[in-house]
């Protein structure tokens, strides 16, 4: 039997806007989020990923009301990420129709609200977001706080301690790549990818449908998420909130055979 992999286009808010980053820097402002995830819905997309890019470094709590725009227009399963540190915003998410959580900043700063939240969603609900960068010396080495801070810990000891804490998932971005829509950084998928039991969606660099069958082929990737391909169209990168037909994706040869 043959089954697709999961394609996730994961958009970003600053203050209710949606943006798009480079290297997780030089934002450009792309328009209403809550109309992208109503294209979205005709497009038929797998899952949404809403990340709040400034909410952990800025210490904000959740916009519930704009939170609840969002997951109200969305026919798709949804999952956010965003400054998120305590149970009840947990609660609160799941309660406004949010399917799962990613934890980042948390997962260094306080793993013990990562294990409150499996022992109260389940694994299946909890991802663990993974920001990698390279070094001057290509170290591969982690970051928090949207990229702005430094974590002593390369990208495989941090996916296993995730699975220890009981994550489903780990999305794993490379801030590298962000952005610059020439393909995914395969060897850091496949490391961390092969070196964990559960599902690795990478993330960072798409700008073709061939980037993401080479992440899911080559880096062993589980799914496949991405920002640039669903939002911009041609060279020159005008904003077209758009995805790849099914057709496509079968063109593309995006199946793999259980």
């Amino acid at each position: 039997m043959y089954r697709r992999p999961r394609i996730i286009p994961c958009l970003l808010v600053n203050n209710r806007d949606m943006v798009k980053t480079i290297k997780f820097s030089e934002q450009r402002y792309l328009g209403d989020i809550v109309n992208a995830v109503k294209i979205f819905n005709k497009k038929g997309v797998d899952e949404l990923a809403i990340l709040d890019i400034t909410a952990s470094k800025e210490d904000k709590g959740l916009d519930v009301e704009f939170l609840k725009d969002i997951a109200s227009e969305a026919f798709m399963p949804l999952s956010y990420g965003g400054g998120i540190k305590n149970i009840e915003q947990v609660r609160e998410l799941f309660s406004i129709g949010y399917e799962k959580v990613i934890l980042n900043t948390s997962l260094v700063k306080n793993p013990e609200f990562i294990k409150e939240a499996v022992g109260y969603a389940g694994s299946q609900s909890i991802v663990a977001s993974i920001d990698v960068k390279k070094d001057f010396f290509g170290r591969t080495v982690c970051y928090v706080k949207d990229g702005t801070e430094k974590v002593n810990i390369n990208p495989v000891d941090l996916a296993k301690q995730a699975v220890k804490l009981g994550v489903g998932e780990i999305l794993l971005n490379s801030i590298n790549n962000d952005g610059e829509m020439k393909g995914y950084d395969i060897s850091l998928v496949k490391n961390v990818a092969d070196a964990v039991p559960v599902p690795v969606i990478a993330c960072g660099g798409a700008g073709k449908i061939a980037d993401l069958k080479a992440v899911l082929e080559e880096g062993n990737a589980h799914a496949a998420a991405a920002g640039s391909i669903f939002v911009y169209y041609g060279s020159n990168k005008a904003i077209l909130i758009t995805a790849p037909s099914e057709q496509e994706l079968i063109d593309a040869g995006i199946y793999i055979n259980d």
